[in-house]
């Protein structure tokens, strides 16, 4: 086997993020994507007499795991890559992997409660960022998702299934609108043109509606017909929110430098579990509504009794998850370092009348140690990368009866679990919350106690 060569073999093994990997001799051959049974065509990028890394270039042959019609877009967006599975046999897989990866890093002896199913697999997203491009080297404006494996092509993804129909009224709405305006989009390779992306927000409970185009300052272009193009589209949701962000950032991020509301106002509205939460523009907030209200609940039980007592919120974000604990909590205290999420997080608290949250901006490994009351439970909720391990070391040292770890990426959780277990804590309860069906991806709600408590 030899670099840049094209192989052709049976997919094996899925492993968690969207990796597979398939035993071909003596050598592992990692690839991005594959489904158990595909047969692939893949071109060889790093080997050597162990393993190699390849790139999956043409799927020969469906597994016969694939049973579910995918949308027209499968296997060109790079977003649901088992969207042609069956449901149950998604959450089969990634209940397996996340198992795969607890058992690889030697923690054991815990009560697994399984997997819990998003309440919708389809049409679950409140939110999407689109990207201005072509689908073709000079063709006509397209405004969607990156082709897998594309840095410039674009698919505009009218037939997404995660999505409902005013986000795909939106986003073919603007196409049309600006192939007629005759704008250029930007161009990451040289950062010349305008329409950079397109962000949607969606209240599901709520109903109400943000919409958010962003585009470089080399234009000087009056949004006002766009805007009331927006408001003439027949919308179930109710259109309360139309934004301009002028990014002139070179990274192909949503950033802003100057943000303008060009209709109504600069944030939208959302429920969960009977507490309200304003969403801004760049807030995070989950991407599937009501999967979070079903993770939260189980944050909710495995927390226990915790009348009258000191909870910290580390990575609090908005501060959705301390707030939701808080109607027994003596006192609440998050802590995240994103500012705009902090200052979200205490105008949501006070929108709920919680007078006894309060939400502060730092590093979590540096700030933690600075608060004025010792917890008595913590709840970490950090994201992908996991928490520093300086932070680990501090988080434990105040030695709470009881620590939950929300985890959407269970790679990383499982190192921080073995952090947390040399420090005198262990693994007592674990249980998956599909957050993001069709994708590879998962969430993981553990509780840890202190072995000596």
């Amino acid at each position: 086997m030899k670099k840049r060569e094209i192989i052709e073999f049976e997919v094996d093994k899925m492993e968690f993020g969207g990796t597979s990997c398939t035993k071909m001799g003596k050598r592992d051959i990692h690839m991005k994507g594959g489904i158990t049974g595909q047969k692939v065509k893949a071109s060889v990028k790093k080997v050597n007499s162990k393993k190699a890394e390849v790139k999956l270039m043409e799927v020969l042959e469906k597994s016969p795991l694939e049973t579910v019609e995918p949308c027209k877009h499968f296997g060109q967006c790079g977003g649901c890559t088992i969207l042609s599975l069956p449901y149950e046999k998604q959450l089969e897989l990634k209940k397996q992997q996340v198992l795969e990866l607890f058992e690889s890093h030697d923690i054991k002896d815990f009560e697994f409660l399984g997997i819990e199913g998003s309440p919708s697999n389809k049409l679950y997203r409140n939110k999407m960022e689109f990207t201005f491009g072509d689908e073709i080297k000079a063709g006509p404006l397209t405004v969607g998702m990156h082709k897998k494996g594309k840095y410039l092509d674009i698919v505009t993804v009218d037939g997404c299934m995660l999505i409902d129909k005013d986000f795909i009224k939106i986003l073919t709405s603007t196409e049309s609108f600006f192939r007629e305006e005759g704008l250029p989009y930007y161009r990451g390779n040289n950062h010349l043109g305008y329409l950079r992306h397109l962000v949607i927000r969606k209240g599901i409970k709520t109903n109400e509606m943000m919409v958010m185009v962003v585009t470089s300052s080399q234009e000087d272009y009056d949004m006002t017909k766009y805007k009331d193009m927006l408001l003439g589209l027949d919308l179930e949701a109710d259109l309360v929110s139309v934004i301009h962000c002028i990014n002139d950032n070179l990274a192909d991020a949503v950033k802003c430098d100057e943000l303008k509301v060009i209709y109504g106002r600069d944030h939208i509205y959302e429920e969960l579990l009977g507490l309200r939460f304003k969403i801004s523009p760049f807030s995070f907030f989950q991407t599937n509504t009501l999967g979070a209200e079903r993770l939260y609940s189980i944050a909710r039980d495995f927390v226990g009794d915790y009348n009258d007592k000191v909870l910290y919120d580390l990575y609090s974000g908005t501060g959705t998850i301390g707030q939701i604990l808080s109607e027994k909590a003596r006192k609440v205290y998050g802590i995240e370092i994103v500012e705009e999420a902090v200052v979200a997080a205490n105008e949501n608290a006070k929108l709920n009348g919680l007078t006894h949250c309060e939400f502060i901006a730092g590093d979590v490994a540096k700030t933690v140690n600075s608060l004025k009351e010792r917890p008595d439970i913590i709840i970490v909720d950090p994201p992908r990368p996991g928490i520093h391990k300086d932070a680990v070391r501090d988080i434990a040292r105040f030695g709470t009866d009881e620590i939950i770890y929300i985890s959407c990426n269970p790679k990383t959780l499982v190192v921080d679990l073995q952090g947390f277990e040399s420090y005198g804590y262990k693994v007592e309860k674990v249980k998956c919350m599909d957050m993001f069906p069709n994708t590879p991806h998962v969430e993981t709600v553990c509780l840890l106690s202190r072995k000596d408590k």
